[in-house]
């Protein structure tokens, strides 16, 4: 059997091809100009101690740019010494301040591989989780009404995974508190975004899709800040559906925890959500407040600290205040515009939610010091 012919569409292929095939060897024997030569590396020009030392005083003076430049150049030419170990360290906080949050994630999974019986590897388990939690939120969400939890979450999971494993391997870490806060943080955001899936559902009249992701809060995150709406989107769904052996088994439920979601055997999922009235939607948060449904505090719940009595304030200040609200008001509003809906995620005042992870604990973690 002979092979096909080479006609038509097949020749103007082949003279591109050979045109391409020229003009690369062209191209190839051209003398590179002197901006394209690639620098050469000339090796190591100061000592091990140098560098450690030129590290240590960029950090001190928050230059981690330089600190991090002094740190690689470390690592590079003198991977094995005094100062290796701890100069990793070091080279995970100054890629932190970097906001570098892969290169940390990279640098701590080195760490834990090479150095697990290292005295502050529970550190290097810590700035992990903290640079995964870093990693899937955007700078610019935090300034609108958008809910990260709304989002991929795969980097919580991650982070999530880290804090369990430092807590596990370490309870005894200085680490150990911030990183069970932040745990709870994360279950929080995990509850919200069954809960955000659960809504969507319910939208597109999907009862049973929805009743599962209720299902999913109450069973697996039950002192999470969701569960009353959670509860509420069950008796919604299965009356919807016709089961009414199972929305009477939940409506009790409420009844007996959440006495004001329920209304002669209904409920009112807005209220349940805390979302705001009409009145305060018009005025712009102004008037009229979020409705508020508080979770027991018990268990694993979050317990915020209690904030201090208000001081008595002059009308300059209480004008100030208004207006400050004011701002806050237009700033959630425009986010809302933003997200497509108002959810009522930012609860003001409401002591069930749990704090981000910047009110919990510092936002830049302290660089461990050398033992």
């Amino acid at each position: 059997m002979s092979l096909p012919r080479l006609t038509g569409l097949g020749m103007p292929v082949l003279v591109l091809a050979l045109s391409g095939s020229l003009l690369l060897s062209a191209c190839s024997s051209m003398p590179f100009s002197k901006d394209s030569k690639e620098k050469k590396d000339t090796g190591p020009t100061k000592t091990e101690q140098a560098y450690y030392q030129a590290a240590q005083n960029s950090l001190g003076k928050a230059r981690f740019d330089d600190a991090t430049k002094s740190l690689e150049a470390l690592e590079t030419y003198y991977p094995v010494g005094a100062y290796t170990e701890q100069s990793q360290l070091d080279l995970m906080y100054a890629r932190y301040r970097n906001s570098d949050f892969p290169g940390v994630i990279t640098a701590g999974d080195r760490f834990i591989k090479l150095y697990p019986t290292n005295a502050q590897v529970d550190y290097a388990y810590y700035l992990r989780g903290v640079a995964n939690m870093e990693s899937g939120t955007d700078s610019l969400i935090r300034y609108t009404n958008l809910n990260p939890a709304h989002r991929d979450t795969g980097y919580l999971r991650a982070a999530f995974d880290d804090f369990r494993d430092l807590i596990a391997k370490y309870p005894q870490s200085a680490y150990a508190p911030d990183a069970a806060q932040r745990m709870r943080y994360i279950t929080n955001q995990f509850a919200e975004g069954e809960m955000n899936v659960a809504r969507y559902n319910i939208e597109r009249t999907a009862y049973l899709a929805a009743a599962e992701r209720a299902r999913w809060v109450v069973e697996y995150y039950q002192q999470t800040p969701q569960v009353p709406e959670a509860l509420a989107t069950l008796v919604f769904c299965y009356q919807k559906l016709g089961m009414n052996d199972l929305a009477t088994q939940y409506l009790n439920l409420l009844k007996e925890n959440y006495p004001n979601l329920v209304h002669n055997n209904s409920v009112n999922l807005a209220e349940a959500r805390g979302e705001a009235s009409w009145v305060n939607k018009m005025t712009l948060g102004l008037i009229g407040q979020r409705s508020e449904v508080r979770v027991p505090t018990t268990g694993q719940a979050y317990q915020p600290t209690a904030a201090a009595p208000e001081s008595k304030t002059s009308t300059l200040n209480k004008a100030g205040q208004t207006l400050s609200k004011a701002g806050h008001g237009v700033t959630r509003w425009f986010g809302s515009l933003l997200s497509g809906i108002n959810r009522g995620d930012d609860n003001d005042g409401s002591a069930s939610k749990a704090s981000s992870p910047s009110q919990i604990s510092s936002a830049s973690p302290v660089a461990p010091t050398k033992p």
